[in-house]
């Protein structure tokens, strides 16, 4: 029996490459995003390329019940989850009074909330069966205080720290957790954001890189990764210490957003 991994924000971008990329491992698929005919088009591919199966679920994951529901449908279709990909993510960039609060509400049902309510459904099953894996997409932005992308950053890095904190519980349990923390990537979502000043100069990795390195720092059970040489500069040598001059510098860093651009923000969920 192939083992079941389902990906959030599967429609385009990184959640489409781990779709591909694990059918190619044989994984069968249950495929989350709002958007039906992406979805159903991804699926009818891997089907055919790989002979998994790969099963649609469209959810809103900015719904307060979007975990519940999810796992309702992945039961009634008869559907074990052994591999939880946590993908779905939205971004705001901008003055934070210019951004819309419910913008930023849901911003925080997508990142936050539906990640930790699918970890929550799925994780317990895991654990009664000895096995199984959760990965969390955040962001080098979880790394370091960013003005101008607050709620964003802020949000990312719960998830760095949600999943390191998971990966030490679970160590010796059967139950791998991984954050995958990358800087810009080519998707779709600097162009729904409108503006590639929100990548902050950085060079733009692709969604297979991304994946690819986030699948063997899975199976070495690396707790997180960094993709990208000068991402993990970023990451790890830039001071965030102490925090009021790594605020400072960092409004330095990312004020471009607010100079060539209005108030954005972009859903990839």
């Amino acid at each position: 029996m192939n083992s079941t991994a389902l990906v959030t924000g599967a429609s385009s971008g990184i959640g489409a490459e781990f779709a591909r990329q694990l059918a190619a491992r044989g994984h069968d698929l249950v495929l989350v995003a709002r958007s039906v005919e992406k979805l159903e088009s991804l699926a009818g591919e891997l089907r055919g390329a790989h002979g998994v199966r790969a099963e649609v679920v469209v959810q809103d994951l900015a719904a307060p019940d979007a975990a519940s529901r999810v796992a309702e449908e992945v039961a009634a279709r008869g559907m074990t989850v052994d591999l939880l990909v946590n993908n779905a993510g939205f971004g705001t960039a901008g003055r934070f009074e210019e951004i819309p609060a419910e913008r930023e509400h849901e911003e925080l049902m997508v990142n936050v909330v539906s990640l930790v309510g699918l970890t929550h459904a799925f994780v317990p099953g895991m654990v009664a069966r000895g096995g199984g894996a959760v990965v969390n997409v955040g962001s080098t932005a979880g790394f370091h205080v960013a003005p101008y992308f607050a709620t964003y950053g802020a949000s990312k890095s719960f998830v760095l720290n949600f999943s390191l904190a998971l990966w030490s519980e679970y160590r010796g349990r059967g139950v791998k957790v991984l954050a995958v923390t990358p800087g810009p990537v080519e998707t779709a979502f600097f162009d729904v954001i409108g503006t590639r000043a929100a990548a902050i100069g950085a060079r733009m990795m692709t969604p297979d890189r991304v994946v690819r390195g986030a699948l063997r720092a899975l199976d070495r059970d690396r707790g997180y990764v960094v993709p990208g040489v000068g991402n993990l500069f970023m990451a790890h040598i830039v001071p965030d210490r102490p925090r009021r001059l790594s605020a400072l510098i960092g409004r330095l860093v990312t004020r471009k957003v607010v100079e060539t651009s209005s108030p954005v923000a972009a859903k990839t969920a």
